[in-house]
């Protein structure tokens, strides 16, 4: 990585809420959130507020915690040895790292798509929609079969697959595995979606439907993506946090942080100068 100075980065809140998030209901926020290894700081006093509806995408260099920032979100942290989150995680007032709250039942609320597809290989497309919903107790068949039917609709992934729905999921290409996977997240009906890099695996026409199943799915819901793709941030977000080092260096409209950054660190990025 070439050495870039880090002349101007924002020690607290990076640069406040954008113009555009006046009246805005927001579905998420997080409050000075740290996030730690054992001793390692990997995420440092992150505070972001997003809008329901809405897709902010979070870019930065490789190994600046953007991921780390994203598994913390629905508390996949909870699963990795010596990991804890210190700061507030809100959604709808609730704070998520509360004692009192399920981890379990909280991801169930914020679904998560990861990089790598990662269909159940040995199950069908049916069975992979609605495997979630089965361990949420659901077995009617009808019931079923409405969930796995509006869930690939939403994943535009049903007019490819209706007439196959028992053919084995591993069977799919790369850009229909990774639908499939958005509809098994959202056949729990979560209210948040989490997406960690959900294209990079993928050739241009897979990533232009997956990018087109962003834009239409967050009619109804909050999204946030990973990205390194400056120019899918662009297409896809509503909002853009650039990371640095494990911290938040600014937050704002999209176009905004890619036309007319107001920090330094964040010009010098998404010009290319390093990254």
């Amino acid at each position: 990585m070439t050495a870039v100075s880090v002349k101007g980065e924002v020690s607290s809140s990076p640069l406040g809420a954008p113009p555009s998030f006046a009246g805005k209901k927001y579905k998420m926020i997080t409050e000075n959130v740290n996030i730690f290894y054992g001793k390692i700081c990997a995420a440092k006093n992150i505070s972001m507020k997003f809008p329901e509806k809405s897709v902010t995408a979070l870019i930065g260099p490789s190994g600046c915690g953007k991921t780390t920032f994203l598994r913390c979100l629905n508390r996949m942290h909870d699963m990795t040895a010596q990991a804890r989150v210190e700061g507030k995680v809100m959604i709808d007032d609730i704070d998520l790292y509360d004692k009192s709250i399920d981890p379990i039942y909280h991801r169930r609320k914020v679904g998560m798509v990861f990089q790598k597809p990662n269909p159940f290989p040995t199950m069908s497309i049916y069975d992979n929609v609605t495997a979630g919903v089965r361990l949420n107790g659901i077995r009617d068949r009808k019931i079923l079969d409405e969930i796995v039917e509006d869930s690939l609709k939403m994943s535009y992934l049903w007019d490819e697959v209706k007439n196959d729905l028992k053919k084995p999921a591993i069977e799919l290409s790369g850009g229909q595995q990774q639908r499939l996977c958005i509809a098994r997240a959202l056949a729990i009906q979560p209210e948040v979606l989490l997406m960690d890099e959900p294209a990079s695996a993928l050739d241009p026409i897979a990533t232009q439907k997956i990018e087109e199943t962003i834009t239409e799915l967050k009619k109804d819901y909050c999204i946030i993506i990973v990205t390194h793709n400056m120019q899918q941030a662009i297409r896809c977000s509503d909002y853009t946090g650039f990371m640095y080092l494990g911290k938040l260096i600014e937050f704002g409209d999209t176009k905004q942080i890619f036309t007319q950054p107001k920090n330094e660190l964040t010009s010098k990025y998404v010009q290319g100068q390093f990254g």
